[in-house]
């Protein structure tokens, strides 16, 4: 049997919950692969949550306890790891931020604001501010801080996902910021989408009634676990691994990535209105 070590009490409570598992997996003398088999994810998914770097799902707990004989040790704790504050994100994000840096792909739809990881330092200053009005300086900038450290997952080239951004015409004719930030942050945009970073898809404001009119989504998919969505209002957030609906906005997403404009004229609209915020100019709405 494995020799238990002595767990560190001041580790993260995702380590602690981690080391705990590999002990307990060691001491039954299962490899990874063995301990996963039956489940619906990856050795590379347990093996992530042995060294901290993810949380456990409540089926895959479940899975564990019921082969390692564990008495329901992980599903009661699980719930503990997920709520585990690690910086200054909202809790009901926790879940999202962790999984969009193991995620192959991530497509969003944003109908009221640009996606956090395009925005820039002053979009998202201002996007904090108007939620938190009374939180101090200080504060607004550790979160703004936060949610730019989101977008360092397209800085690798080889582990960057694939990310689709369909975003409403209202977002890039109808400026927040001052002319100047928002040729900025619609530079961000031509950047990223220029580097093979993202897609941007706009959907245009006279296009009619069209799927998810009402709901910001985030749909992600990984290479050794089920897919996620995630979808947000302005004080909480779902996380959704439900099979069935879970299929259902990925068919309402496909939907609305139809009645969008394609890529390269969302781009070259993106370009232009960056171009028009440059000169002074509002950006010409399309007819």
């Amino acid at each position: 049997m494995a020799r238990r070590k002595d767990i560190d009490g001041s580790m993260s409570v995702p380590t602690f919950y981690g080391k705990e598992l590999r002990w307990q997996r060691e001491a039954a003398r299962l490899s990874l692969e063995q301990l996963v088999a039956g489940s619906f994810y990856g050795k590379s998914h347990l093996s992530d949550i042995e060294r901290g770097e993810r949380r456990m799902p409540l089926d895959l707990a479940r899975h564990v306890d019921e082969v390692l004989k564990t008495n329901g040790f992980f599903e009661r704790n699980c719930e503990d790891v997920r709520r585990a504050r690690r910086g200054p994100h909202a809790w009901y994000f926790e879940k999202v931020l962790e999984a969009e840096r193991h995620a192959e792909s991530i497509e969003e739809w944003c109908p009221s604001t640009i996606p956090g990881l395009l925005q820039t330092a002053p979009y998202a200053r201002t996007l904090v501010r108007s939620a938190h009005p009374t939180a101090s300086d200080e504060e607004v900038e550790e979160k703004v801080q936060a949610r730019l450290g989101r977008a360092r997952l397209f800085d690798d080239d080889h582990s960057t996902p694939e990310y689709w951004a369909v975003l409403h015409e209202s977002l890039i004719i109808d400026a927040i910021l001052p002319p100047r930030d928002m040729a900025e942050q619609l530079d961000r945009i031509v950047g990223l989408a220029e580097r093979y970073r993202m897609t941007p898809q706009i959907i245009p404001r006279k296009c009619g009634a069209y799927p998810l009119m009402a709901a910001s989504i985030m749909i992600m998919a990984f290479p050794d676990a089920p897919p996620l969505v995630y979808t947000e209002a302005s004080y909480s957030g779902d996380t959704i691994d439900d099979p069935a609906l879970v299929k259902q906005y990925r068919k309402a997403y496909d939907r609305l990535r139809a009645v969008a404009l394609a890529p390269e004229a969302s781009l070259a609209m993106i370009k232009a209105a960056a171009e028009d915020y440059r000169n002074g100019k509002q950006p010409d709405r399309l007819e």
